[in-house]
Formats: C-alpha cells, sequence, structure tokens
C-alpha cells in the first residue's frame, strides 16, 4: 500500500491509522490481536493510543491500550518492525505530575516503553497543551529521548495555531527537534478546528496530520439517526450533538456516495478525509473483524472530484 510521509522525519504511514483507545474498553485482548494482525496484514501500518488510554473505564487506570499492544508484540516480534507506533504523554496537565514537564515526560516514556514492551517509539505526542510547561523545556526533553534513541519523532495533538507556531519556532531558534506531526478533530461534522490557519500552517511547514473522532464518534456511520439509537451505545455523549439538520443533510450526502460506490458510509467518510488536503491520514477503530475489513475498503474508495465536492457542501 501506498504510504506518506510524517513531515520531514524518516517516518511513512498507510493512509489510515488504527485507533487503539478501544482497547481495554470495547475491544478485550484476544480480539485485538486479530484486529491488529489483519491490519498489519492488510499492509496498514500505524497504530495510536496514549499513556492514558482507557482510564475513562469504571476500574482501569490508564495504559490498558499500550499493554495490550505490548503483549501482542511480544507474541509477535516480528510486527515491530512492521509498525509505527503513536503514543501521547501530558493529557492532565498540572495535576499529579502530568503535563509536559521534563520530569513528566521522563516519566512518561519510561512508563509507555514498559508497557509497549519496545525499546523505542516512533512517534510520540503531546498530548494536549500545557500552559505551565514553557515549550523550550518540553523540546528539551524531547530532544534527550531522540538522543537516546528512545523516540524517533515528535508531534503534538489539540494545539492551536498559535501554540504550534510558537512550538515550530522555538524548535527553529534554539536547534531543537521540532514537531513534525499535529493531530486535531476532524472530520465532516467538525471542521473548524482544523480548517483556516491551523491546516495552513501544517501545510506550510510540511507537518504530517493524523486526525482523530474521523467519524464523530460513530455518527458518520450512519447507524445513529435518533435518540433512540443512542440508548445502548458506549459513544452516545459524543454523537447527541450530530442530531440536527446539519447532521442529517451529511448522512443524506453520504448515503448517496456510499451507494454510487457499494460502499459503507463511514468508508464514505474516511475517504473524504483521506482526500483532504493536508491531511495524512485519519484515525479510525474497529472492534470486530467485518470493521476491520471496512476500514481496509476505506483506504481504496477513489471519490470523484463531484462527489467529494458534494460531501464538502453538505457540511459546509
Amino acid at each position: 500500500m501506498n504510504t506518506r510521509p510524517l513531515g520531514r522525519s524518516a517516518l511513512r504511514i498507510a493512509p489510515l491509522v488504527f485507533g487503539a483507545n478501544v482497547f481495554g474498553w470495547t475491544v478485550d485482548q484476544p480480539t485485538a490481536f486479530r484486529l491488529l494482525d489483519r491490519f498489519v496484514d492488510a499492509g496498514l501500518n500505524a497504530v495510536d493510543t496514549a499513556d492514558v488510554y482507557s482510564r475513562w473505564v469504571p476500574g482501569n487506570r490508564g495504559g490498558e491500550s499500550e499493554t495490550t499492544i505490548g503483549n501482542w508484540l511480544k507474541a509477535s516480534p516480528a510486527r515491530r518492525s512492521q509498525v509505527v507506533l503513536i503514543t501521547k504523554v501530558g493529557a492532565a496537565p498540572g495535576t499529579d505530575g502530568k503535563g509536559l514537564s521534563a520530569k513528566s515526560i521522563a516519566a512518561g516514556v519510561e512508563g509507555s516503553l514498559r508497557r509497549l514492551q519496545t525499546d523505542r517509539i516512533d512517534l510520540y505526542l503531546s498530548h494536549r497543551p500545557d500552559a505551565e510547561s514553557p515549550i523550550e523545556e518540553t523540546l528539551r526533553a524531547y530532544e534527550a529521548l531522540i538522543q537516546a534513541g528512545k523516540v524517533r519523532a515528535i508531534g503534538s495533538s489539540n494545539s492551536t495555531a498559535t501554540g504550534l507556531r510558537e512550538a515550530l519556532d522555538t524548535a527553529a531558534a534554539k536547534g531543537l527537534p521540532r514537531y513534525e506531526v499535529e493531530q486535531p478533530e476532524y472530520n465532516l461534522c467538525e471542521r473548524k478546528k482544523f480548517e483556516g490557519s491551523l491546516q495552513d500552517l501544517c501545510i506550510a511547514e510540511d507537518l504530517g496530520v493524523i486526525v482523530y473522532y474521523s467519524l464523530a464518534s460513530g455518527f458518520l456511520s450512519g447507524k445513529y439517526r435518533s435518540k433512540a439509537d443512542l440508548e445502548k451505545s458506549a459513544r452516545a455523549d459524543g454523537v447527541r450533538k450530530y442530531l440536527n439538520d446539519r447532521g442529517f443533510r451529511i448522512l443524506k450526502a453520504l448515503d448517496a456516495v456510499a451507494q454510487a460506490h457499494r460502499a459503507k458510509k463511514a468508508e464514505v467518510a474516511l475517504a473524504w478525509l483521506i482526500a483532504r488536503e493536508g491531511v495524512t491520514a485519519p484515525i479510525a477503530s474497529a472492534t470486530n473483524l467485518d470493521q476491520l475489513d471496512s476500514l481496509v475498503r476505506a483506504t481504496q474508495l477513489k471519490l470523484s472530484a463531484k462527489e467529494f465536492q458534494s460531501l464538502t457542501t453538505a457540511s459546509d
């Protein structure tokens, strides 16, 4: 499968990233192993997780997703060279020693490496901005990890254009490693957080862009069309806000394109992202093999210019 560069780093990824936030939440370990094997065997290679996944599940502490991936790598050591491992640090700035201080990053990487059962993280992301930690301190901490061979490249997530610009300028001025990737929320329903100044900056600075919530918490799959559809969903809170005229207009456009290609609506929504200027790859999760196979088909779906525009117009 064709790969795309992640910024100016040496990393290249296929145009869809597996979202491992479901591990330890809606996916148990045996199922996770099967999903990851099928994903890599299909020619896809990037897996996204974080040190806090899946802390929101009652009884979990965080780290369950990384632990599952680490157990998979231990069971199949040859897989390590086939995957680009993406994880994150600093999800809770200013609390419990978390955030993007040098101390937090130094401790965070050791925990992630231990859980992932690997000697290196391919792409290490600042999970969200931390106003308490100077960006130079954060970048120097990452520099030490890169020099030690524990991290290959770094990036940021949930940045503003202003914050990302400051990080890039600081890296250039101080001779420090720069963020090579940004990870924003972006999908047909949520476009404002990326489009505009952040997208322009990423394109101008040749940054890789890996987007999350690619299917708007499952809304773009088309399975949620009324409040009654949300009753048994683990993602109900994230979907409810899309049940409005604009959301239904987007689903109608997805229906039309999906029908033309005999594809699923989720596949079309992902194909739109893959074709979007400045986007390297969307993140998407699967909880069973049928869903995983659908993700693979999304990478093979080519939208016409007219279809692409119809979806864009519906979501304007």
